[in-house]
């Protein structure tokens, strides 16, 4: 049986979708805000796997709320992945492209320094540590500009604004791989199944779409696919101030996803299931 904390987030659902037999703890069972109590839930549940699926994702508030943000990131992963040690189960955890700095034009290999220029960033920087000291068997797998027919996503809000706007100014100088939520869901059971006869295999992996895109061009192709065609104007990023600085490259190199026997999916052929879900 696996264990996924998250119930109502992208990759959680898309994870329901997919394996419907899993356990899904929402905030009223394992509340991330209380560490002990998700440690306590993976002792309880006994299970073969456990997948967190469930973060502190509020970017711009977590400028101004880094303790709480680094107490759900950082040290709730830290009870789940001890509690996967003791009971010797593989521990899969999303993290993020955003505790790289952002800078340059390299796609960045899991090995590559880590500078978080924001305070999620930090919050999931500290995730991912912790989870590596626990012990356990793992996967931490960085992912980007997830998307999918729930919740608030850029998709999502795209196709909002197409009804009502005929033109839009959409940031052109942030580079990254939109991820399809159904295709990261996939990828964490395929890992979390394939730890289970190859422990060596745990690690950092870096997961996103192709091809890396501006989130202006991302736009553009969404709009391709929606009855009203919005004009989008390309403006850079400081156009478009925010309270967290955003990094401006978001490319990562995902050729270790071979291991597991997955490759980068294509975004593109995921949204038309947005568009039919918004």
């Amino acid at each position: 049986m696996i264990l996924v904390f998250g119930k109502t987030g992208q990759v959680a659902l898309e994870l329901q979708a997919l394996a419907p037999d899993a356990v899904y703890l929402g905030r009223d069972v394992a509340d991330l805000s209380n560490p002990a109590q998700c440690r306590e839930a993976i002792l309880a549940h006994r299970p073969t796997a456990v997948i967190n699926a469930a973060a502190y994702t509020a970017v711009d508030k977590a400028e101004d709320e880094e303790d709480q943000a680094t107490v759900i990131n950082a040290e709730a992963p830290a009870a789940m992945a001890d509690a996967c040690r003791e009971l010797g189960v593989p521990f899969v955890h999303i993290s993020t492209d955003y505790v790289f700095d952002g800078s340059g034009e390299d796609s960045r290999v899991p090995s590559d320094p880590v500078a978080p220029a924001n305070a999620y960033g930090r919050s999931k920087l500290a995730g991912e540590e912790a989870v590596k000291a626990a012990g356990a068997t793992y996967a931490i797998l960085r992912t980007s500009w997830v998307f999918s027919p729930h919740g608030k996503n850029f998709a999502k809000t795209m196709i909002g604004l197409s009804d009502k706007h005929p033109e839009l100014r959409v940031v052109d100088d942030q580079i990254g791989g939109p991820t399809p939520a159904s295709a990261i869901a996939a990828a964490c059971l395929r890992m979390a199944d394939t730890l289970k006869q190859r422990p060596e295999l745990s690690g950092t992996y870096h997961f996103s779409g192709t091809p890396d895109v501006s989130w202006a061009d991302f736009a553009r192709a969404i709009f391709e696919h929606t009855p009203n065609q919005p004009t989008v104007h390309g403006i850079p990023t400081k156009d478009y101030p925010t309270p967290a600085q955003r990094p401006l490259n978001s490319r990562l190199d995902c050729s270790d996803l071979a291991k597991f026997g997955l490759e980068r999916p294509n975004w593109e052929s995921a949204i038309p299931a947005v568009i039919e879900g918004a």
